[in-house]
Order: structure tokens, then C-alpha cells, then sequence
């Protein structure tokens, strides 16, 4: 942020930090109570929530401690935490309550058929006798009943005639009726219509009539028709048409009688005789029928009430002349009536005859049925109880044994069921958490979390796990028969993946859960998909997956989660309706129940954020030692007994099978027992299937001892072949740790047990089965350490072998953990300072040396060797002088009571350089010479090892280019004109891929080089050999790549790759030899100076096998080491053909010019190199080479010259006469030089050690690693010196114009106090932090480890001077220079001497003591030099030179390497032998104006520390380099040039 103040300005910004421990409860405790949860511990539960997620914070930093693997704890986390234990707790307490119910009512079956078999005896005894007697009644009744019968047969045939004879009379009297029915019919519809309208004919109508004075004709016609079917008399009237006669009027008749009472008159109509009209009524009425006016539509109009009588009357009318008709027809049918009933009489006198008869019957029938129901009853009561007494017997011999255990289930479940709180913490916090972790983590988070339980008062059950409580044993059988592995991680990993409610993301670099997850795909209904995310369909495969339920694997991720993956891993599903839907891109799908997602990555330690954590369950599947060593002596079986390894996996499967199945039986029978209702004896399927199934179990159970012994006899003879598989294990993860070394040094579990199988069908036979053994383990060694080899650099090739050595001998139990320890990381104190002083006499241990003995005595082993050493000076004398010190015997009985570690160790504190030379006769001795003999390169056998598929890849190195080596191998296989290469850079990709697409299909090789120089493409390039098909392609196909060490290099492609490295030959010889493989006779033929260009052109490969071997020797070698290549060489023989040929006189300076700094100097960049390289060529091309010829020798020794030869065959000749290993007079470097590159190989040899080799506890007494880090830190912390007051140190030293080293002394205070605050800051939290007081952060972390292995830690370095020092010379170093500088600020004044190596920045000390000088003078500063003088005569200068010199300044403490000053001659002289670094004397800086260097002194670069190299500042000073000394000499100055010759203020030590 401070990078950015604007963010800082215009921000508001909100710290998230780790939720403090109140919130934690405070969270569980909502959440728990908001659930409803019944806890009977609900504060201790609480407490625990909140102590497991501390202490996985705490595991997390540890574990990036161990492995650098960050595990992120989040709130997500913890809230995870919360609903697991909810989840979990409530699903085993229906769990276990479901099965103790199911075991005690299965308990209460067996109990009651045990309870009934007595009672039904006895009423089998007690029904017999009762059973006999109804038999009898029943045969009696019996008899009575047929006789009865018979009678009543005789009645039923009588019944039956008189109801024939009814039957056809009843038919007659039918077809009469029938007859008169029909003409009645006729006149039923107008009287049923007249009747409809009389019923809506009302009282008050006809009182509307009555009072009518004068009523129309249509009312006294209805009235008077009326009237007459009534049978009323007229009233005789005067016509009162004028006639005179009188006529009838039946008006005041109907007012008076027919409509006095209106009711009488609707009851009268309605019940009207019709049947019986006098014949005179009806003639009286007859001629009305037929008048117009008399019909119901004319009469309505005038009354409505006369309507309905009109109608009435006509249908009356109409009735009688039908009725009358039918008369005749209705007399015979009452005949016929009355004959029926007579017939009918009879019959049912007969009738009730046959039924008192059938009712005798019935009763005797219902008597025998009652009789014969008893009999059955009580003979169905007998087969019952018969039948109840089998199935008891079967239900009491099929479950009898299962009682006992049934019994104590039930206890056992009952007892569970008040632990289950507290297992559920357990299980919960490992599903939660762990996954990340390696199983001993896991381990310690259990162990921890139980001890919590404990002290929270939380019940539990002993030992509780994930394992215990949420593994099932035979879901897990199912599991390993689907090839997960069977030790406890990955059983572990199992139960989270099936359990967590997150997806799983699976650290899987070994491929096992790959396996493991298609495996268990399989046998799902809906089956397994696997997808890449490089595949352009993997979104299409993920959205079949989720619609139609499968199981979806997306393999090969990377660091970042494709965006789209969002959806599925939040699980952002939607109901919809019955179901579900999610959107996945910008579709809506549906979202199957049975869908299932897991992702698997094969980056062995890949750093997924915290965004990324909290979405899905991280796993980590990397192997362990067990699991590993199951499956090679799977392997290791299967080749060797293939007939026992088929008949285990065979075992191991139908276990599985018989364990499923019994697990089935036993719910099984538990549920139909549970399920069962009432009596279980009466329920025939239920005995009936306990029984079988009991049988079944039976059968399994006995198949499974025969099984158990079976695979008994076969794990022992598996377990014979033990040795094998565990050597393999051991191996395997001793080749994994080389990513440590190098990033390219990848290796796949697939390639590792392919090799293994190889080796095993490839190794040598043998009828002795340990000699076999002992075959098995060595062949296979040696054939992983040649195929290793060959892909790795030569400087590794001997740590390879030696940690190859340690972790065989570890493994067989052989290395002290402290031993290798002090092997590997030396002292981790200065014991010298302040313990036992060395003798006088002993001047050439030195203080170095001196420690590491003391050191080393602190071994067990050890213990009083420093004393012994003190009193044999003489004879360790001896071993100190000898060249070989490593193969000197020790004094005493040393020689003999020291382990061949032990004696490491020895060389290692007494001569390191011989170390390595040690190290090789350490591998031969125990584990074989062809251990420290690697294969040669050897293309042709890498591509036999390859297919189509495995690309070949060249690891390259400074100064190598492979390319050549491909062609003519292509050339030689006959593809030449197939082959096609590309080297990658920007834009080259698709020109590539291209090319890969057409060779797959022509057979063709392609050839991509320099791959890290195209890191973007890198992706592709995965993504490319990932999808290579080798059905879909050609089988002649190949893919080589090149590429330098880069860790963007696709793990995956150099997992499976064939890995090779080709790197310049080394040594002097096998330099000179490749470059004359390249020359033929041709050349020389082809100059007109044969002799020069032959002489001159030996020179010029000389100095190439020279500047390409300097390189070992480290920084007195080269500065920077430049990869100087064969192209260079060719360059210059070109240029040296060219100008021998146009010249007559031989251009030396042309051609040295155009060597040393255009060829071969273009790569130089470092000044002090570019003088280097031009001097050295000069030694080789000049005229005195040609002119002398063989006498012109390149060296001192004169084993070196160019030869005076006529072919090429005589130069090889005499070069294959050149010694192996040069002596390093060969590059004009000092005999010592060997030491101090047998040092820098020995050191880098025990750093890479560091990372290949647990180097286990700290010191004495077998501390752990937080122990001596502690100590350390402890140690450090009590010692470190005060910062500078800046206050007083201003005022004490005010900025002069005439005293600049005030500025100077105030700067180096300022710049030592920031690194001691920095310290004391550092080493405060880093203590507090391994105690669990604070968080580790990750600096602190690597604070810590660098302690560990007594390193300056990083951010010390940082602000601290340049140093090489390991911590513990390093911090006295710190406190030398604070003393320094503490005198300088007590004097108050600049000091008559100043010690330069305390200086942090020499540079503007010699400028501050420059501008003194120009300001006292007033001289230009720019004018002014420094003229040295070196003090021969003084020996102790802080005594001698009490006063400060009148100009300049005196300083000590520069350090000589290449060469010696010599006090008595006062030049440069050799080195003494073994004597690598010299103190020089006291030196006199003093400015001179305009001076001019004495050109025959030695120009010596003086730097800060041994490295050399350095960088510029923004100040225009090097980080490393301070200035040149000029050293009077009297031999040439190229001779130091060569050697190397270099000042320092500051050594390793």
C-alpha cells in the first residue's frame, strides 16, 4: 500500500483479520442454538469449536513450515465446522437410535419365540382330546342330514310343478291386462291433461263464476255440461228467445249446487266415477261433444276455471266410450285373478312347506358347519401350533447366536449414544479441515482435539477419528477394491469425499484419486465422464453431466478455476417446480440429484488462494510411504507370483462382496423383524426369509474363514516380498525431492512403477528366493539411478547418488538424524569463542576449523574428541597435509570405532575440500562403485524408451544447444526429410502447433527449442501433449523439446517426458577432443599457412577448453560464469582461416581483438572478465607460438603446447595424453585453487543434500526443530547489540564542510540500526510466534528455517551488509562492526586507523576521506587519486598507529586470494600451499593530484565478499566491488590477472 499512497488517500480501507476467539464462540453459539441442537455439554462444545479452528491456524503454519503448502482457514471454515458437526451429529444419532431399536426389537423376536415354544406344547396336548369328540359329532350330524335331504327333495319337486302351473297363469292373466291396458292408454293422455288442469284451477276462479249475474256462453255451456255429468235437473226457464216453450237451465242450477262450495266442486272433479257414467248422462252430453263452441280454446276465452271443466267433461267423454269398450276385456281379467291367486295359494302352501323343511335342513347344515368349523378350527389350531413351533425352532436356531452380539450392540449403541457429541466434534473438525494436511498432521490435530475434549469435560469415545465414526467398513472395502489406496490418508480422503458438502479439489500428483474416482464412476447407473479444462468441450461434458446425473472428473487443473466453474461450486441451484435448475454460462439446465463434480491437479504442491479454498474441499492425495509400498509389492507380486497376486485381488473383491452382502443380510432381517407387527411366529415370509438369509450368512461366514486363511497363507508369501516394495517406496520419494533442486526434475508415480515393472521382467533370474530378493532391490536401483541420471546435470548427478545412498541407509534404519545433521549444516554457534582455546602450536586449524571440531565433539559419537585432538596434533598434522586426507586412518582407535557417517562427518569438520572425494568412496562402499558412475549421453536409448505420446525433452545448460545432435540422429533414423524445428518465441506459437498437427499425421519428429524463452505458450503446449492420441496419430511421430531449468515448464509434460541433458564436456581433454570431433583434414587443406593455421587454431581450442573449464573454480575462475559455446569456437576458426589466408604477416591483434572481446567477449559483461578473457587469449595466439612451436608451452608444468602435427589423428593422439583432471596451473590459477573448488563443490553439495535429505532434530539431545530454532533465536536476541543514539550521534558528529567523516560515521550508524531494529523486531515475534502467541507470517517462517540451518535470514540480509557468512559467523561479524563504529562514536572523532571491513559502505568512506583532502587543499576532486601505500612493518595497527596519518587514512582488514603478500620482498608472491586467503597489511590511502600508476604494479580488484560479482547502483558504485590496489610485483601482471588475484573485506568465516 505504501507503493500507492493515493489508495491510501482516497480509500477507505477495512483490515480483515482472523476472527478473534469471542467471536468464534459467539458464532457457534448462534448458530448451535438457532438449531435447536441438544448438547449436554453446550458451553465445552463451544470452547471446542473455537480451539479447533485456532488450532488449525496454527497446523497451517506449520505445515508451510514443513512442505510450503498453504492451507488457508477462513470464517467459510469455520461456519463449514458448525453445519458438519450439526449435520453429522443428527444423522448418527438417527443412525445408531435406528439400529439399537432395529437390534432391540430384534432381541424382543427372538425372545418371545423362545417364551412361546413352551405355551404352544402345551396346547397342542391340551386341543387333541377336544378334536376327537367333535370328529364324532360331526360324523353323526352327519347322517341325519342326508336322510332329511331326500325328503326335502321330494317337497322341492311338488314346489316345482305348482310353480310351473302358477307361472303359465300368470302369463294369461298377463296378456289380458296387457290387452285392456292398451285401450286404456288411449284415453289417459287428455284425462291426464285435464287432470294437469284442474290442479291449476283455484277456489277463487270458480267464486269469480258464481257471481257472475249475466256469464258468457262459454261459462253456462261449461256449467251446464258440467252439470249434467253430475247428474243435476235443470231449472225450467221461459225461452227467452221469445218462443214460448220452456227450456232447460242449468245456470241457477250450478250457481246453487255445482258452484256453491268451490272445494267440493276441485274434490268431486278429481274423484269422479269414470268408470261408471250412466248411459243417460251420457246421451245427454253426447250432442255438445260435437259443437264448435264447446272446446277448451273457445271456452278459455271466457273463463279459465271453464277451460279446465270443459276439458274435464270431454275426457270423461272420451273415457267412458273406451272404458266401455274394455269392460269385457277387464271381467276376464279378474277371472283370471282370481284363478291366479288360487294357483298362487297353493304354491306358497307349498313353499312354506319346502322351507320349514330347507330351515331343518339349514339348522342341521348350520349345526354340522359349526361342528366341522371347530374340527377345522381346532385341527388349524394344532398345524399352527406344529407350525409355530418349526418357525421358533428355525427363528431361534437361525438368530439364537446372533443374541449375545445383538444384546451387546444394543448396550454398545446406547452407551455410543451419549459419546456422540464429542466423536462429532472430531469428525466434523478432520471433514472440515484436514484435507489439505499430511496424514501426520492430521494425527497431531486429533490427538490435540481429544486432549481438548478431555479437558472440557466433553464424553468420548477412546480414540475417536473421522475413521471411527464416519467410516463405514464395507463402503471402504468397496473403496479399495475401486483401487483407493489402503492406508489411513487415503481412507481418510475417502470419508471427506464422501461426506463433505463442498466438491472435491484433489492434490493428486501421483494420479491415485484419478483412478480412484473413475473407478467408482463405473459402477454408477449413470457412469463417469473425464474432461480437461484445455479441452475446448469440457463445459458441454460438465453440462450433460448435470442434466443427466453422471459423474464428472475434470483433470489437470491449474492454479486458477475457470470462471464458468462458479455456479456448480457455489452449487447455485434453484428449485424449479419438482426439481432443480442452475445456470451454467448464460443457459438454464437442469440439475440432477445423482450429479456428481471432482477436480484433480497434478502440480505437487500448487498454491490455491483463499476465494478458491472456501469453494471447494481441498485434498491431498500425494502419496505416503504406505500407500506407496502397498502398491509396488502389488506390482512386485504380480510379476512374480502372478497366480498369488490375481487370487489376492480376486479375495480382496469377493470379501468385499461377502462383507456387502452380509451387512445387506443383517439389515435385512433387523428391518423385517423391526417392521413386523403382532405375533412374528404367525408371519410364514418372515421366518422364511430370516432363515434364508441366516443361511446365506452361514454359508458366507464359512467361505470367509476358508477365505481368511486362504489370504493368510497368501500375505504371507506376499509379505516375503516386503523388502522389495519398501525399497521402492523409499526411493520413489527420494526421486521426488529433486523438484527441490531443480524445477525441471519432475518424475510421475505412472513412469516410476512402469520402470520398476521393466526392471523386474528385465533383472536376473535366480531359484534362491532371498538371492532374488536381493536381485529385485539392486537391479532396480541401479536401473533408476541410470535412467535419473541421464536426465540430470552433471553437478547433480553426484547429490542424486548420495541422497540416493542416505535414504537406502535411512531406510534400513542406518543414519543418526543428528549425524547427518552436522553433515549437512555444520555448527549452528561459535563454540571457539568463549570454549576451549587452540594450542599455540596449532595455528594451521585456524579459528574455522578450530569450531567445527568442537562442534563436532558435541556428538555422541564424539564426545571428548576435542581433547584427544589437542593432545595428537602431529598425527592430525599429518592427515591435515596429506592431498588425500579423506583416505588418511585416524589416530588411535578412532579409525575403528567411527560408522562411515561418522567419518563424514570427520572430513567435514577437518578437511571439507576432501569431502566430496569422501562422499564418492562413502556411495561405493555402501551401496556400489556404479553409483558414482554415471551413463554416458546416449540419444538413441532415450528415443527407444519413448513413444509416440512421451515427448523427448533436452534440459539445456550454458554453453549447450542440442540441435545438431537431433539432426544428424534424424538423419541417421532415416527422417530427415520429416523433421522440422522452430525455435519459440514471440509469434512462434501457432507456427508450431502447426507443425505438431502435420507431423502427427506424416510420422514426422518436430523439433521446439528453447521453450522457456516462450513462457505464455507454455499452456498450449500441455494442453497440445495432454490430448496426444496415439491411436489418431502415427507411431513414427516425435516431439523433442529444449528448454533451460524454468518453472514454467508444464510439470505434466516433464512427468511423462523422456528427459535428457547434454552438457559441454568438462575437463581440458574432453573439451579439446569435441571440438577436434568437429575438424577434418579438409580444413587444414584449405589454408595456404597449414603449419600457422594448424598451431594457431589448437590455440584457439585451448583457450576454448580453458575459458569453458575456469568455470569451476567458481568466482576466482570467472566473476559470472558465461555459457561460452562451440558456435563461438567455430567463429573464430572461421576468421582465423581468413585472415592466415589473406595475410602474409599474421594479424595477432585482429585476432585477439576479435576473440576476446567480439566473439567470445560479447558475452563477457563484467570489466575485470573482458581483461580476463582478452589476457588468457593472448597466451595462446601471439607469435611466440608459431615461432617456437612445441617449445612455446602454455603452462608452467609444459605438459601443454600446440603439437607439432601433420593429421588430425596426431593431435588427438597427443591430446588423449593430456592428464584427466588438470591441476589448475593448466589455467594459470594457483595450486589452491583446487581446495577452493573442492570446497565450493563440497558446500553446494551439503546445500542441495539440505533439500533432498530430512536432516531431522537439531543438537544435543535430539531437540526438535522449534527447539533450535528457539535456542538460536535466544542466543541471537541476548547478544545483539543496542542501536545508536541518532540524537547524540548528531550532535557529537555535526555536518562539516572540512569533516566529512562525520557524514560518513552518521550514515553507517543509521544503516546498522536499521538492521538491528529490523532484528530485534524479527526475532521478538519470531519467538513468540513458535510459542502460539502470535501468527507465523511467512517471513517469520523463513526467518525461522534459515536459523535452522544457520543461514542469514533474508530479511536480515536485506538491510544488512553483504556477507557470504553462515548466521553464526555472520552475527559476530554484525557485532565486530558495531564495536567498531560503538569506539568510533565513544572517541567523538574520527579514529587513527579504521578497520575497512566494518564498513557497510566502504565506497563513501574513501570518498569522504577523498573530499577532506580537496577541501584542505582546495584541490578538484575530480583530479584526485588514491596513491597506496602498504605498511609492511606494522603488524598490529590499532597499537602501532596511534595517530591518525597528516592526509589519507590508514585501514586494515583486506583479505588476499590467488596469491601473498610478502613482507620481507614487499611483492606479490604464490600462495603457500592449503593457504588460501592471506591478511594484507595496513594500507596508507593518500589523494594524489594527476597521478599516474606505476604500470608494472598489479592492479588488484578489491571486493566485498568472495562472490565477486556484483550489480551497480543508482550512485554509479558496485554492491560488491570497492576499488583497485596496486601491488608492486616482479613478475608479469598477466600471470595474477590469470590467477585470479583479488582483495576482500570479508570472507565465508
Amino acid at each position: 500500500l505504501r507503493m500507492f499512497p493515493s489508495l491510501v488517500n482516497c480509500c477507505t480501507i477495512d483490515w480483515f483479520h482472523e476472527w478473534p476467539a469471542e467471536a468464534l464462540y459467539s458464532v457457534a453459539k448462534q448458530q448451535v442454538l438457532g438449531a435447536n441442537v441438544e448438547l449436554p455439554n453446550l458451553e465445552g462444545t463451544l470452547k471446542m469449536f473455537q480451539t479447533i479452528h485456532q488450532s488449525v491456524e496454527v497446523a497451517s503454519q506449520g505445515f508451510f513450515k514443513a512442505t510450503k503448502r498453504n492451507v488457508y482457514v477462513t470464517p467459510t471454515s469455520y461456519l463449514e465446522l458448525l453445519s458438519s458437526f450439526m449435520k453429522t451429529l443428527a444423522d448418527k444419532r438417527l443412525q445408531v437410535n435406528t439400529q439399537k431399536n432395529r437390534y432391540a426389537v430384534g432381541l424382543t423376536k427372538i425372545e418371545d419365540a423362545e417364551g412361546a415354544v413352551a405355551g404352544l406344547q402345551q396346547m397342542l396336548t391340551e386341543k387333541k382330546p377336544a378334536l376327537v369328540k367333535t370328529q364324532k359329532e360331526v360324523g353323526e350330524m352327519m347322517i341325519v342330514i342326508k336322510q332329511d335331504k331326500a325328503d326335502a327333495e321330494a317337497v322341492s319337486t311338488a314346489v316345482s310343478a305348482e310353480e310351473a302351473a302358477a307361472s303359465v297363469k300368470s302369463e294369461e292373466v298377463q296378456v289380458v291386462k296387457d290387452d285392456a291396458q292398451r285401450d286404456l292408454d288411449e284415453a289417459l293422455p287428455a284425462l291426464e291433461e285435464a287432470v294437469q288442469c284442474l290442479k291449476k284451477l283455484k277456489k277463487e276462479h270458480i267464486q269469480e263464476i258464481k257471481v257472475l249475474a249475466n256469464p258468457p256462453n262459454g261459462v253456462r255451456l261449461a256449467c251446464e255440461c258440467c252439470s249434467i255429468m253430475f247428474g243435476l235437473k235443470p231449472v225450467k226457464k221461459q225461452d227467452p228467445g221469445g218462443s214460448g216453450k220452456k227450456i232447460d237451465d242449468y245456470w241457477e242450477t250450478s250457481q246453487k249446487v255445482l258452484l256453491a262450495d268451490p272445494k267440493k266442486l276441485l274434490d268431486d272433479l278429481f274423484e269422479f266415477d269414470k268408470d261408471n257414467i250412466p248411459e243417460s248422462r251420457i246421451s245427454l252430453i253426447a250432442p255438445y261433444m260435437d259443437r264448435e263452441d264447446f272446446d277448451p280454446a273457445a271456452i278459455k276465452k271466457a273463463s279459465l276455471a271453464c277451460e279446465a271443466i270443459c276439458m274435464w267433461t270431454r275426457a270423461m267423454y272420451k273415457y267412458h266410450f273406451i272404458a266401455k269398450g274394455v269392460e269385457p276385456k277387464r271381467i276376464m281379467l279378474r277371472q283370471a285373478e282370481l284363478e291366479l291367486n288360487e294357483c298362487q295359494e297353493k304354491l306358497d302352501a307349498a313353499q312354506e312347506k319346502l322351507r320349514a323343511v330347507n330351515a331343518k335342513i339349514a339348522k342341521l347344515e348350520s349345526d354340522f358347519n359349526a361342528a366341522v368349523a371347530k374340527q377345522t378350527e381346532l385341527q388349524d389350531d394344532m398345524n399352527l401350533c406344529e407350525v409355530k413351533l418349526v418357525r421358533a425352532h428355525k427363528l431361534i436356531g437361525g438368530l439364537g447366536g446372533e443374541k449375545a452380539r445383538w444384546g451387546q450392540n444394543v448396550k454398545d449403541l446406547g452407551e455410543m449414544s451419549d459419546l456422540l457429541p464429542g466423536d462429532c466434534i472430531v469428525a466434523a473438525g478432520m471433514v472440515s479441515y484436514v484435507g489439505p494436511f499430511t496424514a501426520g498432521v492430521r494425527v497431531e490435530c486429533a490427538e490435540l482435539w481429544r486432549a481438548e475434549l478431555v479437558k472440557n469435560d466433553i464424553e468420548h469415545s477412546p480414540g475417536c477419528s473421522m475413521h471411527s465414526v464416519l467410516g463405514e467398513p464395507v463402503k471402504i472395502q468397496q473403496w479399495v477394491v475401486c483401487s483407493l489406496p489402503n492406508d489411513a490418508l487415503s481412507i481418510e480422503n475417502g470419508i471427506i469425499i464422501d461426506r463433505s458438502r463442498r466438491w472435491p479439489l484433489m492434490i493428486d500428483p501421483q494420479r491415485q484419486a484419478n483412478k480412484y474416482i473413475k473407478n467408482m464412476g463405473k459402477d454408477t447407473e449413470t457412469g463417469c465422464d473425464a474432461c480437461k479444462p484445455s479441452e475446448a468441450s469440457f463445459l458441454r461434458t460438465l453440462e450433460l453431466g448435470i442434466q443427466f446425473g453422471k459423474w464428472i472428473l475434470l483433470e489437470n487443473i491449474g492454479i486458477n478455476l475457470d470462471p464458468a466453474l462458479e455456479p456448480v461450486l457455489q452449487q447455485q441451484k434453484v428449485r424449479d417446480g419438482s426439481g432443480y435448475i442452475i445456470k451454467l454460462g448464460d443457459k438454464s439446465i437442469n440439475y440432477s440429484e445423482s450429479f456428481k463434480f471432482f477436480m484433480t491437479t497434478t502440480l505437487p504442491n500448487p498454491h490455491y488462494s483463499p476465494e478458491v479454498s472456501v469453494k471447494v474441499t481441498l485434498l491431498n492425495f500425494a502419496i505416503t510411504p504406505t500407500g506407496l509400498e502397498d502398491q509396488m509389492l502389488g506390482i512386485v507380486v504380480a510379476k512374480e507370483r502372478p497366480d498369488l497376486e490375481e487370487q489376492k485381488n480376486q479375495l480382496v473383491k469377493e470379501n468385499a462382496k461377502m462383507n456387502k452382502q452380509l451387512k445387506e443380510i443383517e439389515d435385512e432381517i433387523l428391518h423385517l423383524l423391526s417392521s413386523s407387527e403382532g405375533d412374528v411366529l404367525e408371519d410364514d415370509t418372515l421366518v422364511d426369509k430370516v432363515t434364508a438369509s441366516k443361511l446365506v450368512s452361514d454359508d458366507i461366514a464359512e467361505k470367509q474363514i476358508s477365505a481368511r486363511q486362504t489370504e493368510e497363507n497368501i500375505d504371507n508369501t506376499r509379505e516375503s516380498y516386503r523388502p522389495v516394495a519398501y525399497r521402492t517406496a523409499v526411493l520413489f520419494f527420494g526421486i521426488v525431492e529433486l523438484t527441490n533442486i531443480d524445477p525441471m526434475y519432475q518424475y510421475s508415480l505412472q513412469w516410476f512403477q512402469q520402470l520398476f515393472s521393466l526392471s523386474i521382467d528385465s533383472s536376473p533370474k535366480s531359484d534362491v528366493f532371498e538371492e532374488r530378493l536381493e536381485i529385485l532391490k539392486d537391479y532396480f536401483t541401479e536401473s533408476l539411478y541410470q535412467n535419473i541420471c541421464r536426465g540430470l546435470f552433471e553437478k547433480d548427478k553426484t547429490l542424486f547418488s548420495f541422497a540416493l545412498c542416505i535414504r537406502i541407509l535411512s531406510g534400513d534404519g542406518m543414519i543418526d538424524a543428528t549425524e547427518l545433521r552436522f553433515l549437512l549444516v555444520g555448527p549452528t554457534s561459535d563454540l571457539a569463542e568463549g570454549g576451549p582455546k587452540l594450542p599455540a602450536q596449532a595455528d594451521w586449524v585456524g579459528q574455522q576449523r578450530w569450531n567445527e571440531i568442537l562442534f563436532l565433539s558435541q556428538l555422541p559419537a564424539f564426545k571428548s574428541f576435542e581433547g584427544y585432538f589437542q593432545r595428537q596434533l602431529p598425527a592430525f598434522k599429518e592427515i591435515y597435509d596429506s592431498v588425500e586426507a579423506d583416505k588418511e586412518p585416524l589416530p588411535g582407535d578412532w579409525e575403528s570405532r567411527l560408522s562411515p557417517l561418522q567419518r563424514l562427518c570427520f572430513v567435514r569438520a577437518f578437511r571439507v575440500d576432501c569431502l566430496s572425494s569422501a562422499v564418492i568412496s562413502f556411495i561405493s562402499d555402501q551401496i556400489g562403485a556404479k553409483f558414482v558412475e554415471p551413463p554416458t549421453f546416449d540419444i538413441a536409448k532415450s528415443f527407444a524408451d519413448s513413444v509416440n505420446t512421451t515427448p523427448l525433452i533436452f534440459i539445456l545448460s550454458p554453453g549447450t544447444d542440442p540441435v545438431a545432435d537431433v539432426v544428424r540422429f534424424a538423419d541417421k533414423m532415416g527422417v530427415s526429410k520429416r523433421f522440422e524445428s522452430i525455435s519459440l518465441g514471440q509469434g512462434q506459437g501457432p507456427k508450431a502447433t502447426k507443425m505438431i498437427e502435420q507431423a502427427q499425421g506424416s510420422g514426422g519428429w518436430v523439433l521446439l527449442s528453447n521453450c522457456h524463452l516462450m513462457e505464455s505458450w507454455m499452456s498450449n503446449l500441455e494442453a497440445i501433449v495432454e490430448q496426444l492420441d496415439p491411436e489418431g496419430m502415427s507411431a513414427n511421430f516425435r516431439l523433442w523439446l529444449t528448454s533451460m531449468p524454468a518453472k514454467s515448464f508444464p510439470v505434466q509434460v516433464l512427468q511423462n517426458g523422456v528427459k535428457m541433458t547434454n552438457e559441454p564436456p568438462s575437463g581440458l581433454r574432453a573439451n579439446l577432443l569435441r571440438s577436434y570431433s568437429l575438424v577434418t583434414e579438409k580444413l587444414f587443406e584449405e589454408s595456404n599457412k597449414p603449419d600457422v593455421f594448424r598451431t594457431l587454431l589448437f590455440g584457439f581450442c585451448f583457450f576454448h577448453a580453458v575459458v569453458q573449464d575456469r568455470r569451476k573454480f567458481g568466482p576466482i575462475g570467472w566473476n559470472i560464469p558465461y555459457g561460452f559455446t562451440p558456435e563461438d569456437l567455430a567463429v573464430c576458426r572461421q576468421q582465423l582461416m581468413e585472415f592466415t589466408n589473406k595475410y602474409v604477416q599474421i594479424p595477432y591483434k585482429v585476432l585477439n581483438f576479435l576473440g576476446a572481446n567480439i566473439n567470445y567477449g560479447g558475452r563477457v559483461t563484467d570489466d575485470k572478465d573482458k581483461l580476463l578473457i582478452s589476457t588468457i587469449l593472448q597466451t595462446y595466439i601471439c607469435p611466440e607460438a608459431v615461432e617456437q612451436r612445441q617449445e612455446y608451452k602454455y603452462s608452467t608444468s609444459g605438459l601443454y603446447f600446440a603439437p607439432e602435427a601433420t593429421s588430425i589423428e596426431e593431435i588427438v593422439e597427443y591430446i588423449r595424453t593430456m592428464p584427466l583432471y588438470p591441476m589448475p596451473e593448466a589455467f594459470g590459477l594457483h595450486d589452491n585453487c583446487n581446495i577452493t573448488c573442492a570446497q565450493n563443490e563440497a558446500m553446494k553439495l551439503l546445500t542441495g543434500m539440505q533439500s533432498m535429505v530430512a536432516a531431522g532434530g537439531g543438537g544435543e539431545g535430539g531437540k526438535s526443530a522449534d527447539d533450535v530454532m528457539d535456542e538460536t533465536a535466544a542466543s541471537v536476541q541476548e547478544r545483539l547489540p543496542h542501536p545508536y543514539p541518532l540524537d547524540e550521534c548528531e550532535e557529537r558528529f555535526p555536518t562539516l564542510y572540512e569533516e566529512s567523516m562525520n557524514t560518513v560515521v552518521k550514515q553507517e550508524c543509521l544503516r546498522y540500526n536499521k538492521l538491528l531494529w529490523a532484528m530485534d523486531k524479527s526475532l521478538k515475534d519470531f519467538r513468540k510466534a513458535i510459542k502460539g502467541l502470535i501468527v507465523m507470517t511467512a517471513d517469520l517462517e523463513e526467518c525461522g528455517k534459515s536459523m535452522f540451518v544457520n543461514d542469514v535470514p533474508e530479511m536480515w540480509s536485506k538491510k544488512g551488509p553483504l556477507s557470504l557468512k553462515p548466521l553464526s559467523s555472520w552475527f559476530l561479524d554484525i557485532i565486530a562492526r558495531c564495536q567498531f563504529f560503538q569506539s568510533w562514536f565513544d572517541l567523538g572523532r574520527t579514529p587513527p586507523v579504521h578497520w575497512i571491513s566494518g564498513i557497510f559502505f566502504p565506497q563513501a568512506f574513501f570518498t569522504g576521506a577523498m573530499q577532506n583532502f580537496a577541501r584542505k587543499y582546495g584541490e578538484e576532486i575530480d583530479l584526485l587519486s588514491y596513491g597506496q601505500k602498504i605498511m609492511s612493518e606494522i603488524t598490529d595497527p590499532k597499537r602501532e598507529l596511534p595517530r591518525p596519518p597528516e592526509d589519507g587514512v590508514y585501514t586494515y582488514g583486506v583479505f588476499l586470494e590467488g596469491a601473498r603478500w610478502d613482507r620481507g620482498t614487499q611483492q606479490l608472491e604464490e600462495s603457500k600451499p592449503k593457504e588460501l586467503f592471506t591478511e594484507l597489511p595496513t594500507f596508507l590511502f593518500m589523494p594524489v593530484r594527476n597521478r599516474v600508476p606505476t604500470p608494472s604494479d598489479y592492479r588488484c580488484p578489491c571486493y566485498k565478499v568472495l562472490s565477486r560479482k556484483g550489480t551497480l547502483l543508482t550512485t554509479g558504485h558496485s554492491t560488491n566491488f570497492v576499488l583497485y590496489l596496486e601491488m608492486p610485483t616482479d613478475q608479469e601482471v598477466s600471470k595474477w590477472i590469470k590467477a585470479g588475484v583479488a582483495a576482500f573485506l570479508a570472507l565465508r568465516f
